[in-house]
């Protein structure tokens, strides 16, 4: 039940749904003044939230930044990938990458320079229906057709969601992988603050390797980013409200601490 409300909530928390909810009074209403009030009500929404320069200043300040792989330590036993990365076809009957598939690129460029041992990959599908994605199972059976050795891909494929990922991580690696005792945890930045919570709440201490970033250290905007509204900023703004009000939640729920 708490699945299925999570995905309503995100649809009510979308912009786009708000924008869509003031249009309609702009259409129906006949008093003048509530007409007016939402022509302009719309206005303002699109205006706000498909601005890019607002949408990454906000997002900075959610974001958990990423790291060079020069500035990791050591080599960690296992990297600790979240899914959510992709889609699948099921006509070509293949997976489908999109941009959340950072993690992974990111999660080989460190198994292959040598910074981590194996990759562990969590996550079943986060939909409410079966949609022919087994991401974490597929995933493995793609990686090693690319050659990857098969004992070096873990997987978990219980879980749904973040709180999830974490408990079903944690149980796999003390009843199968106890040996996996150094490991970092790569996710979206936007999803990286959360995802860290979950984790040290069931006890599975990992080091952040932040991925599919919006934002850094420097503020190098182009003129447009400030002036012309973007739809595809407008949908970002999904994402993002989708993990803080996940966070608020999650608090609630005593999923972190």
């Amino acid at each position: 039940m708490f699945f299925i409300l999570s995905k309503a909530l995100l649809f009510l928390l979308s912009p786009l749904t708000w924008i869509v909810a003031a249009l309609i009074f702009v259409l129906f209403s006949k008093n003048p003044k509530t007409k007016n009030i939402a022509i302009w009500t719309t206005f303002s929404l699109f205006i706000f939230f498909s601005n890019t320069f607002i949408f990454l200043e906000f997002t900075r300040l959610w974001e958990v930044p990423g790291k060079k792989i020069e500035s990791l330590d050591s080599c960690y036993d296992a990297a600790i990938v979240l899914t959510g990365m992709v889609e699948y076809d099921n006509d070509l009957e293949r997976l489908s990458i999109r941009r959340g598939a950072d993690r992974i690129w990111q999660a080989l460029t460190l198994y292959h320079q040598d910074k981590v041992k194996k990759i562990l990959i969590s996550g079943d599908h986060g939909y409410v229906s079966d949609r022919g994605l087994h991401e974490a199972k597929q995933l493995k059976e793609l990686l090693v057709s690319w050659g990857i050795p098969k004992e070096d891909i873990i997987t978990e494929e219980k879980s749904r969601n973040t709180y999830e990922n974490a408990v079903e991580t944690k149980k796999l690696i003390d009843d199968k992988y106890p040996q996996l005792k150094n490991n970092i945890l790569i996710t979206s930045g936007r999803h990286m603050k959360r995802a860290k919570a979950c984790f040290d709440n069931v006890g599975l201490e990992c080091e952040t390797y932040s991925t599919d970033l919006f934002t850094g250290n420097s503020r190098n905007y182009y003129w447009d980013q400030y002036i012309i509204p973007d739809f595809n900023t407008l949908l970002e703004w999904n994402y993002l409200l989708k993990e803080i009000v996940g966070y608020i939640v999650y608090d609630v729920q005593d999923y972190i601490d």
